[in-house]
């Protein structure tokens, strides 16, 4: 018994309607349906659409196939462009890798590097400094709902300070990407932002407006120490982080940072003996030879 294909489905694909195709330079490539042909007795369908290149692109494939594949051999469709740059990807109405993709590049064009994806958060590294951690912006997300703001790395830490004064439990905030992916620095925000955002609940006697505590300055000292010991130049990236790291913060009764705990851990040892080509050591190393005045490097 033949299993009959949804028609309907393959309706979707009809004369205008905007498709991806696989590209070997920019991955995925947009182009527009011009003719469609369902042929139900040859158990065929076939596409022909030009590219915005200009190429002419011809796709055939047999209904065995798109069943075969649960629809996948189909050429995934582009979205509304009223959906084109939104800010968060749960809300495109075709969610696959090219409409992704391509929502991440019209926001990154706009110089919108933060995207939610549901509750969590996509950070594109854009290699260069943007204005978007000054304290005036910081002070903003203060108190704020997320979905109220743009997405932010401060809105994701407003929600976990929130969940946690709100509901009285632990909060997690994982950073996590390839190298070069901007885990660092984004976790060195987070932590500036929990240091700095709530100061209007201090007790103005003992800290006034604008004065992070000796606790909270501490945690943010250790950044540099940690990132001496633990980062180095790598082809891809000049502060490659090459360990794990886990950091507790920790909050007393009256929403303040009282103490923080650190801990280390899958350390690249191999670094300390061996370093790839155009790579270099720990950062520890430079930092000390630096330090020795000129006239005594020789000794």
């Amino acid at each position: 018994m033949t299993q009959e294909i949804d028609l309907e489905i393959l309706k979707s694909y009809s004369k205008g309607t905007n498709v991806y195709f696989p590209d070997d330079e920019v991955a995925w490539i947009q182009a527009v349906i011009e003719s469609e042909n369902i042929d139900s007795e040859a158990r065929s369908f076939k596409l022909s659409c030009k590219a915005v290149s200009g190429r002419i692109i011809e796709f055939t494939t047999s209904f065995d196939e798109i069943l075969k594949s649960k629809n996948d051999v189909l050429p995934p469709l582009c979205n509304p462009p009223i959906l084109e740059g939104i800010d968060d990807l749960t809300s495109l109405s075709h969610l696959h890798e090219p409409a992704v993709l391509h929502n991440l590049k019209i926001r990154y064009g706009m110089r919108n590097i933060y995207t939610y994806s549901g509750i969590v958060l996509v950070a594109m590294n854009p290699f260069s400094r943007v204005q978007l951690y000054s304290q005036d912006i910081l002070e903003a997300y203060a108190g704020r709902m997320r979905g109220e703001m743009e997405p932010h790395l401060f809105a994701i830490a407003e929600d976990a300070y929130q969940g946690m004064i709100r509901d009285y439990k632990n909060q997690t905030i994982i950073v996590s990407g390839e190298s070069g992916a901007g885990k660092t620095v984004s976790a060195k925000y987070i932590i500036r932002y929990f240091a700095s955002a709530h100061e209007d609940s201090r007790d103005s006697s003992t800290n006034p407006q604008g004065v992070i505590s000796q606790v909270e300055e501490m945690i943010l000292a250790t950044n540099p120490v940690l990132e001496s010991f633990g980062n180095a130049k790598t082809t891809r990236n000049d502060n490659s982080s090459r360990f794990g790291k886990y950091l507790e913060i920790e909050f007393n009764k009256k929403r303040h940072i009282c103490g923080a705990n650190i801990k280390t851990y899958l350390l690249e040892r191999s670094r300390l003996v061996y370093q790839p080509p155009n790579e270099r050591n720990y950062h520890i190393f430079y930092q000390l030879i630096a330090a020795i005045p000129q006239d005594k490097r020789e000794i």
